[in-house]
C-alpha cells in the first residue's frame, strides 16, 4: 500500500513520518513544487530509518506519476495567511492550489481516501471532494481528531492524568466556532462533570478553541506536530481498516440538520473512507451552537463562490 503527502512543508512533513513510523504502508511518498525539499526530506527520514525500526520507503517527488495508486492522499499544501493578504484572498489562493492538487492527483489514484489538512479547513475539502469528484464519503477533513487531542491534552494537564484514559468528542466547523462537548467527555469511564468544576472545563473548552491561535503566538507560526500527527491517525484508521470512531469533517446530506457542507461530526473511519456518521442526541444550546459553527462553514462556502463568480479563483 501507498500513502501519498501533498506539501512538504512542516506539517505535511510531520505526516509523513508519521504514518512511516507506524509501519503500516510500503510507501510514502511526499510531493511538492520546491525542488529539492521533498526529496531531502524523504532521504532525511530514509536515514532514520535503522533508529526507529521502519521498513516503509519514503519517496519526495516534484511529480505526481510516483503517486498513482495510493490508498490515502493527504493534502496539506496551501498558504498560511501573510500581512497584507485578506481572509478573500487567503481564500482564493488556497482554493486554487488545493483544486491544481487534487487535479493532478486524482487520475493515478481513482480509488484514494482524501484527508484534507490545508485551512480554511471546511471550505478546502469541500474544493477538494468538487475538484476529486470522489465519493464523498471518500474526501474528508483532519480538524476534528486535532480539536480533541488538545482538549484531551489540556484535561490531562489539568487533572494531572494518562491521556490514554481521556475519551472526548467536539463538532462543528474548524476554529472558534467548534463545538467541544463535555458532556460525552470521561477520564476512564467517569463524566468529567465529576472531577472538575464547571468554570474550570469552560476555560479548557475555551482554551481548545483558540489551540491554534495560541501556539501562532508563541512561534509566529502554526503548529504542525499536532496536525501532522492527526493526519496519519485518520490514514491509519483507513488503511488498517479499524472502523475507528473519530471526529471528522465530513460530507452531510441531512444529519444534524445540515445539507451540501463538509463539517466536524462523529464518524466511523474504515477501509471506505467515512463509512458511517454517527449521530449523537444534543441538547438545545448544543444544537444552537453547532447550527451556528455550520453558518460560519456555510458563509465561507458563500464567499468561495462570489470569488469564483467575481473571477478572483480560475
Amino acid at each position: 500500500m501507498k500513502v501519498t503527502v501533498i506539501g512538504a512543508g512542516n506539517v505535511g512533513a510531520t505526516a509523513a513520518e508519521c504514518v512511516a513510523r507506524k509501519d503500516m504502508v510500503k510507501e510514502v511518498v511526499m510531493v511538492d513544487i520546491q525542488e529539492g525539499m521533498p526529496q531531502g526530506k524523504a532521504l532525511d527520514m530514509m536515514e532514520s530509518a535503522p533508529i526507529h525500526g521502519f521498513d516503509t520507503k519514503i519517496t519526495g517527488s516534484n511529480e505526481y506519476d510516483v503517486t498513482e495508486g495510493s490508498e490515502v492522499c493527504i493534502i496539506t499544501a496551501g498558504l498560511p495567511r501573510k500581512p497584507g493578504m485578506s481572509r478573500d484572498d487567503l481564500l482564493a489562493k488556497n482554493a486554487e492550489i488545493v483544486s491544481s492538487v487534487t487535479n493532478q492527483f486524482k487520475a493515478g489514484s481513482p480509488d484514494a481516501k482524501l484527508i484534507i489538512v490545508s485551512n480554511p479547513l471546511d471550505v478546502m475539502t469541500y474544493v477538494s471532494y468538487t475538484a476529486s469528484d470522489f465519493d464523498p464519503n471518500h474526501v474528508m477533513g483532519m480538524a476534528g481528531v486535532l480539536d480533541t487531542a488538545r482538549y484531551r491534552a489540556f484535561l490531562a494537564m489539568e487533572l494531572d492524568v494518562s491521556v490514554r484514559d481521556i475519551q472526548a468528542l467536539l463538532m462543528g466547523g474548524h476554529g472558534d466556532t467548534m463545538v467541544p462537548l463535555p458532556r460525552y467527555t470521561t477520564i476512564g469511564g467517569i463524566p468529567v462533570t465529576e472531577m472538575l468544576d464547571d468554570d474550570t472545563i469552560e476555560s479548557i473548552v475555551e482554551r481548545t478553541k483558540g489551540g491554534g491561535g495560541e501556539i501562532v503566538n508563541m512561534m509566529g507560526t502554526s503548529a504542525w506536530y499536532a496536525p501532522g500527527a492527526a493526519a496519519a491517525e485518520m490514514a491509519e484508521a483507513i488503511i488498517k481498516d479499524n472502523k475507528r470512531v473519530l471526529p471528522a469533517a465530513a460530507y452531510c446530506d441531512g444529519e444534524y440538520g445540515l445539507n451540501d457542507m463538509f463539517i466536524g461530526v462523529p464518524v466511523k473511519l474504515g477501509a471506505d473512507g467515512v463509512e458511517e456518521i454517527i449521530e449523537v442526541d444534543l441538547s438545545d444550546e448544543e444544537q444552537h451552537l453547532m447550527q451556528t459553527s455550520a453558518d460560519h462553514v456555510q458563509a465561507n462556502l458563500d464567499n468561495l463562490e462570489r470569488l469564483k463568480n467575481e473571477g478572483a479563483i480560475g
